[in-house]
């Protein structure tokens, strides 16, 4: 049975976060762990059901919550002032990666050798800034993730896989962006890949994006191909 379950957790300055983590219970033995990092909105059903799909592929599923408890999105303005506070202070916001990463590691379903992220839009920016910290966990992905740097790169080797999953037409992160990014993921030594779909623009997974005089829209075909290879993906890093 699919269990979901709320997992509270908090910094050294006393901040509380809370995420959603789900897992089958009928796997007896611990498995490996996924966090899903979210858009900039702050976590909502759209990661929880991700975490549920990853929990139905025999992982735990932790929808992570990096903005605090209770800190969610009413609409483009608040969402804007939220992820910003965290685009503006980069340590902060690797800070709060790693936070979710040693929740996600405490879990008694998981184990704790066998870690991943995924991230969406804003989540992909995430991800990307946790591999960036050199950290040592199996692999990253970056759906429609935005790709820049921080200002003050930790310049360490990439430990661990990366995989972005992007679309041409996205108007977030251009292709010269996603050159550069390889570039980056080249210089410091990371085993990547890097998929780009065509006629596909921002927020491609997600069936309320609804904007495409915005470049934001849903596309089903990229939406199947990305999962698909996000699943073959996990399947060798875990292995």
């Amino acid at each position: 049975m699919i269990i979901k379950e709320k997992l509270p957790y908090q910094d050294d300055k006393a901040n509380q976060f809370e995420g959603i983590i789900v897992w089958d219970n009928a796997i007896k033995d611990p498995r490996p762990g996924i966090l899903v990092s979210h858009m900039w909105g702050g976590q909502s059903d759209f990661e929880v059901d991700k975490a549920t799909e990853l929990a139905k592929l025999g992982y735990v599923g932790f929808a992570i919550d990096n903005y605090g408890k209770g800190r969610r999105a009413n609409g483009p303005e608040e969402a804007q002032k939220l992820m910003d506070e965290l685009n503006n202070d980069r340590p902060l916001l690797l800070e709060r990666m790693l936070l979710a990463i040693e929740a996600l590691k405490n879990h008694k379903a998981v184990n704790a050798s066998q870690i991943g992220a995924i991230g969406f839009c804003f989540g992909g920016k995430c991800v990307l800034d946790l591999a960036r910290s050199g950290i040592e966990i199996c692999g990253v992905v970056s759906y429609h993730g935005l790709l820049d740097p921080p200002s003050s790169h930790p310049k360490k080797e990439i430990k661990c896989s990366v995989l972005v999953l992007h679309g041409w037409e996205d108007p977030m992160a251009l292709p010269e962006d996603m050159v550069k990014l390889s570039s980056e993921l080249n210089k410091y030594n990371a085993d990547w890949n890097l998929h780009i779909y065509g006629h596909t623009g921002h927020a491609f997974t997600n069936p309320n994006a609804v904007f495409p005089e915005k470049g934001l829209f849903f596309e089903p075909k990229s939406n199947k191909r990305s999962w698909n290879s996000m699943v073959y993906f996990f399947n060798e890093a875990f292995n």
